[in-house]
């Protein structure tokens, strides 16, 4: 069992400036045409949202929640493939589909890991099963004997009904309970991914301040007409018009 949290802290120090380097990568490298291509633009008419920086702001925090979401998971699933080395031996899989596997009670554990519970849809969920199925007859080659057993683990939420029939699903406290033995750790890793968290923010939020200026600078010579009212038509053609 994992009790220590010496080694979490660590791994969070040498590690966290990662995550938020690649927060500020992200931002740094998004363009205000790849942002307008992406979001409905009839849904802000429909909101009846009036000015330029309404428009660019929600443009942009769409795309900061949802690529951190993928940023930290990656990160997140870094962190529970050393614990689990630390633990159990477990070591990151080369296997297409399977991010960790480890050997517990004689039987060898391949894990997919995710962020959330909601992490897919039905094909998403489809081709995890697949991946799953070719992963195990791949460990069998070498080794007809061994007993796999699939999970997917989610680092945070809840799965009331763990057995899935093809693989277990454990999430929040029984995830990180699954790769550790320790049933409190889900708690205890919180205070050390802060570290350093402020500075790092306020890095991010003069990154992301920058962005809305120039975003909004460039919106408003582009599709707002002479009076200052957005030019809807115009956006609506740059979005959605097939020539």
């Amino acid at each position: 069992m994992y009790e220590s949290l010496n080694d979490v802290s660590t791994y969070v120090e040498n590690n966290i400036g990662t995550f938020h380097q690649k927060r500020i990568a992200s931002l740094d490298g998004l363009s205000l045409k790849k942002v307008l291509k992406r979001k409905n633009p009839y849904l802000f008419k429909a909101k009846y949202v009036l000015t330029a920086e309404e428009i660019i702001r929600g443009l942009v925090d769409a795309h900061i929640s949802s690529n951190e979401e993928t940023i930290f998971g990656d990160w997140l699933e870094g962190l529970a493939i050393f614990i689990n080395g630390k633990v159990y031996g477990g070591w990151k899989s080369g296997i297409d589909g399977i991010d960790l596997e480890f050997d517990n009670d004689g039987q060898r554990f391949m894990v997919n890991i995710k962020s959330g519970p909601n992490w897919g849809n039905a094909s998403q969920i489809k081709k995890m099963k697949s991946d799953f199925r070719t992963a195990a007859k791949t460990l069998r080659t070498s080794n007809s004997g061994l007993q796999v057993v699939a999970i997917n683990g989610c680092c945070y939420g809840k799965s009331t009904n763990p057995d899935k029939g093809d693989y277990y699903k454990y999430c929040g406290q029984k995830f990180w309970e699954f790769i550790s033995g320790n049933a409190e750790l889900y708690t205890e890793i919180i205070e050390p991914l802060g570290h350093k968290a402020k500075e790092k923010n306020d890095e991010f939020q003069q990154s992301y301040a920058q962005r809305i200026n120039m975003f909004t600078k460039t919106f408003t010579c582009e599709y707002c007409k002479d009076n200052g009212t957005i030019d809807w038509k115009k956006l609506v053609e740059f979005n959605s018009s097939a020539s």
